[in-house]
């Protein structure tokens, strides 16, 4: 009877010590931070729903399941990890550019910025994106990178969040059969919808999707109002 008496009192102290040793885990607090870019410029992405992803290795871990990275809309991405070396790479087959997947090899101690340097298919350039009255005036053009690289189509999207991509829109208008090397210009109509006549706040980028990826490459976000 005394020994059992004995466990009941030390059971108890037993899983609140366990329960302390447990909390008291360092959480990881050194931060890597960087773009993804062509020529040293950042590349504009569909930031929303996790769409363009890179991802994390470390060695000598047995599980070897990567940490995924998400590329914000702007081509920049943030990770907050423990010390250590990682390799970065691209997600297989996922983003407007070359399926290289070059690794780069990250040395974190602390804060460690980054550019992961990629080949897309197509820039953007001489993006000029304004209202003209009731209609948007849009105008680019799509600079060939890649040779043998074919556009599928091009697209004009207008949010009323500074989130703007093909999936996050309010208005968007497709153009089949661009052609890479010549300046683009388009005039879309927004009298018809309810947000541009509420006097919403508007945001504005152009995108281009190239033949057989997964993604468009995109202008940067313009504020329009």
């Amino acid at each position: 009877m005394i020994m059992k008496k004995i466990w009941i009192v030390l059971l108890p102290l037993a899983l609140m010590a366990g329960g302390c040793g447990f909390d008291n885990y360092d959480e990881p607090q050194s931060k890597l931070f960087g773009r993804v870019t062509y020529n040293g410029e950042a590349l504009g992405v569909r930031g929303t729903g996790e769409a363009v992803q890179l991802q994390l290795y470390q060695d000598g871990y047995e599980l070897r399941n990567p940490i995924p990275v998400y590329v914000a809309q702007d081509g920049t991405f943030e990770a907050t990890l423990f010390d250590g070396e990682y390799k970065l790479v691209t997600r297989d087959n996922n983003g407007p550019w070359v399926n290289d997947r070059d690794t780069t090899v990250v040395d974190l101690r602390g804060t460690t910025n980054v550019d992961i340097e990629v080949t897309p298919y197509f820039t953007l350039s001489d993006v000029s994106l304004a209202l003209n009255g009731n209609a948007l005036s849009a105008s680019f053009q799509i600079d060939q990178v890649v040779e043998d690289g074919a556009v599928d189509y091009a697209m004009i999207l207008v949010s009323k969040t500074a989130f703007v991509d093909d999936v996050v829109y309010i208005v968007r208008e497709d153009l089949s059969d661009p052609e890479a090397g010549t300046t683009i210009t388009q005039s879309v109509d927004l009298s018809g919808n309810g947000d541009f006549n509420a006097g919403a706040p508007l945001f504005a980028r152009v995108g281009v999707r190239p033949v057989g990826k997964d993604q468009a490459i995109y202008s940067q976000v313009v504020k329009l109002r």
